[in-house]
């Protein structure tokens, strides 16, 4: 497993600093985006599919609205020399789609079936979790004492992208109304 994040983690690695070097912008942003669903990979190899869900979905619509952003505006750029790099593109992003497709299978197939559940964590969290968190509500007292770092960042993430794209569309409609 450790090979395999490796090799995730130079995806990553490679997808970033393409997106810093890129001379286009929607370029720039599908190597963001590899960064992105890469990390969902390695979410789900560390079992942790909570965090993979917010990723993606934080992911898929910032791409989304990125892209739409990108495509909407006026830019300028010369088709020349485009056209003879459209089957190395093609390719290229061939061969990273089809790598993403084969380490998602194999990050997800360690993980249980859908509708089982296996307690590695469960019964230390159920076994005297009242008196350990003070808290009533088991759920509550899982959630803010002992998963208190792992929610606020998933809140943080989601609150963060809700705020991007509010600024986003806040922009476009100030440039559309003038």
């Amino acid at each position: 497993m450790e090979l395999l994040l490796s090799i995730i983690i130079g995806f990553m690695i490679i997808g970033a600093i393409y997106a810093l070097h890129a001379n286009d912008l929607l370029s720039a942003l599908m190597a963001a985006g590899i960064v992105g669903y890469s990390l969902v990979i390695c979410f789900l190899l560390l079992k942790a599919p909570d965090l993979a869900i917010v990723q993606i979905v934080v992911e898929t619509i910032t791409l989304i609205y990125m892209v739409a952003i990108v495509l909407n505006s006026s830019r300028k750029e010369l088709d020349k020399g485009q056209r003879r790099n459209t089957f190395l593109n093609i390719s290229i992003a061939a061969l990273v789609a089809i790598a993403l497709v084969y380490y998602f299978q194999m990050a997800i197939g360690p993980l249980d079936m859908l509708g089982e559940h296996t307690p590695r964590m469960a019964q230390a969290y159920m076994e005297g979790a009242a008196q350990k968190t003070g808290s009533a509500n088991l759920v509550t007292g899982v959630l803010f004492d002992f998963r208190g770092y792992d929610t606020l960042g998933e809140a943080t993430i989601l609150f963060t992208a809700a705020i991007g794209v509010l600024t986003i569309l806040r922009i476009k409609g100030r440039k559309e109304k003038a």
